[in-house]
């Protein structure tokens, strides 16, 4: 059975299908006004990891992820009436229209999910082509007494209404500070300062805006996930993920709107994962350190080195990552891809059924990837398995892994041929290392790049490649 750690219940649970084999799954997408990062990357493989692990199990999925192109403010929390949507702010900079750059970066995103063999969601619906269900939606709450119509034409959502708000992020609604996330305070067309915008009246801007029974106008943020996981996965699914930055205020939001509406909970687990650093510290633009999956691919690295270098650290832990560990990763896929090119070319036999069931238990119990990568390394190096189980466990389980591990089976294997002065100073690097020589193991690895020999160390030992 599937264990995930619940972010509402602060443990780790069983995940028992409402439907009986077939898991209901919605994952927050992208806003779409900019190329998502390696870190965002990181989050949208959670989704596909569970995905993979339920169906290994032999589960029916069905997936929603949105795409945001509209409604998510320069400011998130309770959308600031002075901020700027994130998409028209991004055509301004460019002079390009709304859509325009939406579609663009939507493109982009899609292309960097196949790039790392991020399965496709079944549906993508974007926000600006479900406004009809947001104003149902809207509609309901104001209706069921949860939200109401503010001074200037707004519509609220009422947070004291909702007596559970919190349960997600352990915030209390009496412990929110007013305009703790903007300048300026409160927006006065409120009766609460923790109460936020479902549909912000239109005021002066005339770019993605929508008729309503309210008036000209847009939706708020929060407002899209629910109206569309509602729609596409009715009103009790199994698992929500996202990026633990969305804990508070997105999904806190987003659970009250729908269970509100509703009546009771909609979602039976909250599933986050962690941040990423990039070289010790937190991608920012302002920092200079965003990094890009074609920003790995420039280097020559290939993009499911950052898939690998992913596993290696639990989705729910922050992970730090570094050049030198993509390349690490790298070099690993390219020497596992061609032990399992020569296995391919031996008498087939049976997986190894021990080997098989014990990554597969990793992954069941909330997705424990390092402990999965340790059992394939061993699967890699035994000496008591032949060949031709050793490729059959390898192709069963990257059905989990995702690292297309036969990629190189039936290619004509490439030969990379070293100078004997070459082979003498990487035999003496191997020896600095065992003696933790640093220094000579730095000199070493300077005088290899000289001759054109990159190496990577990892946990087997360095490795090396043509330059």
């Amino acid at each position: 059975m599937l264990h995930l750690y619940d972010t509402r219940t602060r443990a780790v649970e069983p995940v028992e299908p409402v439907e009986p084999r077939h898991l209901r799954m919605y994952s927050c997408g992208p806003t779409v006004y900019r190329y998502a990062h390696v870190g965002n990357m990181r989050t949208f493989l959670l989704g596909d990891l569970v995905r993979r692990t339920a169906q290994l199990l032999g589960m029916r999925v069905t997936t929603v992820q949105n795409i945001t192109d509209v409604g998510h403010m320069t400011d998130d929390f309770t959308i600031d009436p002075a901020g700027e949507d994130k998409v028209l702010a991004q055509a301004r900079l460019e002079g390009k229209g709304p859509l325009e750059i939406a579609r663009f970066y939507e493109d982009a995103f899609h292309r960097d999910l196949s790039a790392l063999n991020i399965t496709p969601a079944d549906h993508y619906p974007r926000a600006s082509e479900s406004i009809d269900l947001m104003l149902e939606l809207i509609t309901t709450l104001v209706e069921r007494g949860h939200a109401y119509v503010g001074g200037d034409g707004s519509v609220f959502f009422d947070a004291r209404s909702f007596d559970s708000y919190g349960a997600i992020s352990g915030n209390r609604l009496d412990a929110l500070r007013p305009g703790h996330r903007f300048e300026g305070g409160p927006d006065p067309n409120k009766r609460f300062h923790a109460d936020w915008a479902l549909w912000k009246h239109a005021g002066r801007r005339t770019e993605l805006v929508w008729d309503s029974p309210w008036g000209l106008g847009f939706p708020g943020w929060h407002i899209e996930c629910s109206a569309m996981s509602l729609r596409l996965l009715g009103d009790h699914f199994d698992v929500h993920t996202g990026g633990i930055d969305l804990r508070f205020p997105h999904h806190e939001d987003e659970r009250a709107q729908s269970n509100a509406a509703v009546g009771h909970e909609v979602v039976d687990h909250w599933v986050h994962g962690e941040h990423v650093l990039f070289e010790g510290r937190k991608m920012a633009k302002s920092a200079g350190n965003v990094v890009l999956v074609d920003d790995v691919v420039a280097r020559g690295l290939d993009p499911l080195a950052l898939r690998l270098a992913y596993l290696g650290t639990r989705y729910r832990t922050q992970t730090d990552l570094t050049w030198a560990a993509l390349e690490a990763a790298h070099q690993q896929l390219t020497a596992w891809r061609a032990q399992v090119a020569r296995w391919a070319e031996e008498p087939s036999a049976p997986a190894d059924s021990a080997t098989v069931e014990a990554v597969r238990d990793a992954f069941s119990h909330d997705l424990d990837t390092p402990r999965a990568l340790q059992v394939l390394r061993r699967m890699f190096r035994s000496s008591d398995l032949g060949d031709g189980a050793k490729f059959e466990t390898a192709a069963l389980l990257d059905r989990l892994f995702g690292l297309d591990l036969v990629r190189d089976v039936g290619r004509p294997a490439s030969v990379e041929v070293l100078s004997e002065r070459a082979e003498v100073l990487l035999e003496a690097r191997a020896t600095a290392r065992a003696d933790k020589d640093w220094a000579a193991s730095d000199r070493l690895r300077d005088e290899l790049a000289a001759l054109g020999v990159h190496v990577v160390d990892t946990p087997d030992g360095q490795s090396w490649s043509s330059v």
